[in-house]
């Protein structure tokens, strides 16, 4: 069946008035001025409501949502079962004066799920748990150096960035070394030059990075940098935020085989509540202990309450399984929607979390991202240049009718393309 067009008026007039407020109109990675959403025309700006695999935006029009929030929607959009949960702590406590022993429940599931945890610290960002983990490692260890995989992303926090970067000092990165993913000997050679300094390596579980093919951790390589922080005394942290609960319940490292000495969650947690997590190993209790580290909502009850039913219901779905198998049908039929019209499509990453590639021609960036702007002003909802997340509402329908999109994308593309055919 055909797609029909949609427009964006009162989205676009509504980001007018938007930009006279709020620098850049729509703050942050979601703004037109990061880049992901172009042409600015192509893309709805603001939502009103949203349910399941759903939302729906201010002109009205549905999209199918293959971002899910940029993560957090794992469940679906209003999941019941955990918005019963939320709406009844609600009714007792939420934000007081001391925190509620939903707290203490909400640490005893995770510490009890995630295979590498002995204990758990609660915040609200993903980007205060990484700093959160850093601050534990050099707490721990007394050094100061800290090792990223080069394409990396840990938020925001100044330690995070790049030199270049607006805003950003010298001393906030003068203690940053980096490596290339899956490169083990570059990993032994840096911590030997500087043996007895490094702090910590922090890494995501694979290489999920913007504008780049995602890559999968080589056979062993974890394993191996396991044994490289043992032997070097570094504090081993996995930033889970993104993947964490799509590839495995009880932890990405888990997934990977391997045991991480710190791990970081935050969006899959609460099915959109707003909480995160760090959780780590009983050698890292005493300093973390040690950090004066908190927000002034950061013990808030109703979002521990939700992340109790949200993780509940992922065990009892299986969900892991259920993403793969969803995100496979979808990617298997957008590859071969492409191919039907003579485009490459390349898809990677894990299927749970796929990255999308219009490989036609030489890789351009703008032919990617107009495909995605026909998928998206014809309702399905994709992004340029990030990955893409599975929910557990999503159904076999809504992967077919995905694909029908795309194929229509592509038709249209085809026709201002022709070149590439």
């Amino acid at each position: 069946m055909s797609s029909p067009v949609y427009t964006f008026d009162k989205s676009l007039a509504a980001f007018r008035r938007a930009q006279r407020v709020i620098p850049g109109g729509i703050p942050g990675h979601l703004g037109p001025t990061e880049g992901l959403h172009l042409p600015n025309e192509g893309f709805p700006k603001f939502a009103v409501r949203a349910e399941g695999t759903r939302f729906w935006d201010l002109d009205g029009n549905e999209f199918i949502d293959w971002m899910c929030a940029y993560g957090p929607n794992v469940l679906g959009y209003n999941d019941p079962d955990v918005t019963a949960a939320a709406q009844e702590q609600a009714k007792k406590e939420d934000v007081v004066s001391l925190p509620s022993t939903v707290m203490i429940d909400f640490a005893e599931l995770l510490v009890d799920q995630i295979a590498s945890a002995d204990w758990a610290m609660f915040a609200k960002n993903g980007g205060d748990t990484t700093t959160l983990a850093i601050m534990t490692a050099r707490a721990a260890t007394l050094r100061k150096k800290v090792v990223f995989v080069k394409g990396f992303y840990h938020g925001v926090a100044p330690w995070t960035q790049k030199l270049d970067y607006p805003g950003v000092l010298e001393e906030d990165v003068a203690n940053n070394l980096y490596v290339p993913w899956n490169d083990i000997e570059a990993l032994r050679t840096l911590l030997a030059e500087n043996r007895g300094q490094v702090a910590a390596l922090i890494s995501t579980p694979y290489m999920h990075g913007n504008f780049v093919d995602n890559q999968l951790p080589a056979d062993g390589y974890w394993q191996a940098v396991r044994r490289l922080c043992d032997e070097h005394g570094v504090v081993l942290i996995i930033d889970d935020v993104r993947a964490g609960f799509r590839l495995d319940l009880a932890g990405s490292d888990h997934y990977f085989g391997f045991e991480a000495d710190l791990i970081c969650f935050c969006k899959a947690l609460a099915n959109g509540y707003n909480v995160s997590a760090l959780l780590g190993k009983d050698s890292l209790k005493e300093a973390v202990s040690s950090i004066t580290y908190t927000g002034s909502y950061w013990m808030s009850a109703v979002p521990f309450a939700a992340g109790i039913a949200t993780q509940r219901k992922l065990r009892e779905l299986d969900a892991p399984a259920l993403f793969d198998r969803l995100g496979r049908r979808l990617t298997d039929g957008l590859t071969e929607a492409a191919a039907d019209a003579g485009f490459t499509l390349v898809a990677s990453g894990a299927p749970a979390l796929f990255y999308l590639r219009v490989a036609d021609p030489a890789d351009s960036l703008m032919l990617h991202q107009d495909w995605i702007a026909e998928c998206v002003r014809r309702g399905a909802y994709l992004t340029s240049h990030h990955n893409h997340f599975l929910n557990a509402a999503v159904t076999e329908a809504d992967v077919d009718r995905t694909v029908e999109i795309a194929a229509d994308a592509f038709a249209a593309l085809r026709t201002r393309h022709p070149a590439t055919v």
